[in-house]
């Protein structure tokens, strides 16, 4: 028996020597892209970094605005395609479809998150980028080339929605269906126990899947560098072009380092977008978790 408790109590041990590992990988990587960094802090300040919009590396101007807004302006058309797809998605598959759609409809959204990005990048260029040039800009705006932050959103909204409609399915599936009998026996129709009783029931779940959507969307580079113009200027419309940190880095990591503090640049352009998505996960998990107060009182 005590040989038992010995080894119960090594092995948790271990698993909290692990856990603490893993979770001090992330401080590891703040410390080495901040110290990678150091070179152009101490040439110019974070607020000079932040809130200069002048993109001049051979003369040393390094203005990281219009790429923190373009990275803001696809994340956030991509989510706000993608959201509601997803949940009405999710919605059909587990409350209505039945059996033999289930079962048509699951490889599908699995073949979307198995293809790579360039695929997305490819499919964005030969039909998005047109669709917008001469479909939908034309209403709008006198000219668009196509390649804009809503070419990057749309991509970006199909790549990471096999990732929402996964979690919000399986959220939803967790709900009782005690529940729903309950709702239904008292004259509710189905749509209105989805909206009172399961949305209700699965909000914190699709609050979590947003989370890990937003985090994923932050960081894509390859197909969003295809067709988001890459041009480093604010964007002030959904048809003019944007400049993602993470193409930023993609882009010029290896080719112009020879400039100075050109590779410090880059590595406080990934600090910034670890910062980003740091700073957006642990609002949302105070979000999350007042939710889910307020939803158990």
């Amino acid at each position: 028996m005590q040989l038992r408790l010995l080894k119960d109590k090594i092995l948790a041990k271990l698993m909290l020597v692990l856990t603490l590992a893993s979770v001090s990988v992330i401080l590891v990587i703040g410390i080495g892209l901040y110290y990678k960094s150091v070179p152009i802090l101490h040439r110019l300040s974070w607020g000079e970094l932040i809130t200069s919009s002048v993109w001049k590396p051979l003369k040393g101007l390094f203005g990281f605005y219009p790429f923190i807004m373009g990275t803001l302006w696809v994340t956030g058309i991509a989510i706000i395609i993608a959201l509601p797809l997803s949940l009405l998605t999710a919605l059909y598959i587990t409350e209505y479809a039945s059996v033999n759609i289930k079962r048509l409809l699951a490889p599908f959204v699995n073949l979307l998150s198995g293809i790579p990005p360039v695929i997305f990048g490819v499919w964005g260029v030969l039909f998005i980028i047109p669709l917008i040039q001469n479909h939908i800009a034309p209403h709008f705006v006198e000219f668009s080339t196509g390649y804009s932050v809503l070419a990057g959103g749309i991509v970006l909204a199909v790549m990471i929605f096999p990732l929402i409609v996964s979690i919000i399915s399986e959220v939803l599936r967790t709900i009782p269906q005690e529940l729903k009998d309950a709702s239904l026996s008292l004259g509710a129709t189905q749509w209105e126990t989805i909206k009172k009783v399961v949305l209700r029931k699965a909000l914190p779940g699709i609050v979590a899947a947003t989370v890990l959507a937003v985090s994923r969307a932050f960081g894509e580079t390859i197909a969003v560098l295809m067709v988001c113009g890459n041009n480093a200027a604010v964007p002030h419309s959904v048809f003019d072009p944007g400049y993602p940190l993470p193409a930023l880095i993609a882009n010029n990591y290896g080719e112009m380092l020879s400039i100075p503090l050109y590779d410090s640049a880059l590595m406080f352009a990934a600090l910034l977008l670890f910062i980003i998505i740091l700073l957006f996960n642990i609002i949302s998990r105070v979000i999350l978790t007042r939710l889910e107060r307020k939803l158990a009182s």
